[in-house]
């Protein structure tokens, strides 16, 4: 029977062939796409765990995803949070969200207290701002459009010279003095979010009790860093499952539409050899499960390229785009694997149950 399922599928190599891209860009869509979202959002996590704050204190209403809210609550609320007691440090930055060009989130720090929090930043290249109008950018950005110290880019419509150039993931690729920051957004001593160094990780639960204290303070948001690191799962972003949901789905009926016209198209061109097989005892399961076979050497062979093409696609996109990461896991693979063979042996069912329903005396005289 697999001489005979290699020998129907190679006699047709066109149509075998095109059932195989289907099939393999099936799965490219699956990785890529999905590889993709998950790797900016993990990597969103790591910048935001490598600031080194154990708590996270954001205005009331501030999403879990947060860095993107603007400036709406005081600066001076950093002194409040600094005298209370287990606070090593607390740093206030403003965040902006930028569509110009790339999509990014720009943070307006107050350097010294930042530092504080994580520890002093590593520089590549060049050293701290020297002027109000100075950036820092960390070296995958840097790497990514040949810059080096003293190169000038325009950060919010407005041209900045680049004093520094840092290890990545401490928060974001790009850093403005808070000051600057400030003034671009309009929100004088203004910030987004405040970054709390605790004097040991395990009081952190202790001081987010005694943050909520702090009168006027009881509807801000405040997460430990282990709680928001639990909560940026693709369930909790908004849209995120959705957009892997609607992915999938399209994945699926591309896969699905190709080999159910390939398997239908070939039962009718196989009509008489079908008639042959039966008339020779050939039971209706045996008919199906050569059908089914086909189907399923045409899905491994285009579940392997499929991979194959994510992982070409995979280093490619971070050659040319070193901000971005993709992450091509063992799971998305397994999950992609089993999505692309189901959704092909479903479309190839109802080919074989015809197939399988054939007379053998219509068959043979079949012209």
């Amino acid at each position: 029977m697999n001489k005979m399922v290699v020998a129907n599928l190679v006699h047709r190599p066109l149509r075998s062939l095109i059932s195989v891209v289907a099939i393999a860009v099936e799965v490219t869509l699956i990785l890529v796409i999905v590889g993709l979202s998950m790797g900016i959002l993990n990597d969103a996590k790591r910048r935001q765990q490598g600031i080194g704050a154990d708590l996270m204190v954001q205005p009331p209403g501030a999403s879990v995803v947060g860095q993107i809210s603007g400036a709406p609550a005081p600066v001076k609320i950093a002194d409040k949070i600094g005298a209370l007691p287990h606070v090593s440090a607390v740093t206030p930055v403003v965040t902006q969200l930028n569509t110009s060009g790339a999509l990014e989130v720009i943070y307006g720090i107050d350097l010294p207290s930042f530092e504080a929090v994580g520890g002093p930043m590593r520089y590549l290249e060049g050293g701290p701002f020297q002027a109000p109008h100075d950036v820092l950018v960390d070296d995958f950005l840097a790497r990514s459009k040949n810059l080096h110290t003293g190169s000038t880019i325009e950060v919010l419509n407005h041209p900045f010279r680049i004093s520094g150039i840092v290890e990545n993931g401490r928060g974001g690729r790009k850093f403005l003095p808070i000051h600057t920051m400030q003034d671009l957004l309009d929100a004088p001593d203004k910030a987004s979010i405040f970054y709390v160094k605790a004097d040991d990780p395990k009081n952190a639960d202790a001081l987010a009790a005694s943050i909520k204290a702090i009168p006027g303070m009881e509807q801000y948001s405040i997460r430990t860093m282990r709680e928001w690191l639990s909560l940026m799962t693709p369930d909790n972003v908004p849209g995120f499952s959705t957009f892997i949901k609607v992915v999938i789905g399209v994945s699926v009926i591309i896969g699905f539409i190709v080999i159910f016209q390939a398997m239908y198209t070939a039962v009718l061109e196989r009509t008489r050899e079908i008639g042959i097989l039966k008339s020779l005892g050939a039971s209706k399961a045996y008919i199906t499960n050569v059908i089914l076979r086909e189907t399923a050497l045409l899905s491994v062979l285009g579940i392997l390229l499929g991979i194959a093409i994510s992982a070409l696609a995979q280093h490619q996109l971070v050659r040319s785009f070193p901000t971005i990461r993709v992450e091509l896991s063992a799971q998305w693979v397994l999950n992609a694997t089993l999505i692309a063979l189901v959704g092909s042996l479903l479309g190839a069912i109802y080919p074989a149950l015809k197939a399988a329903q054939k007379d053998p005396i219509d068959a043979l005289a079949y012209e």
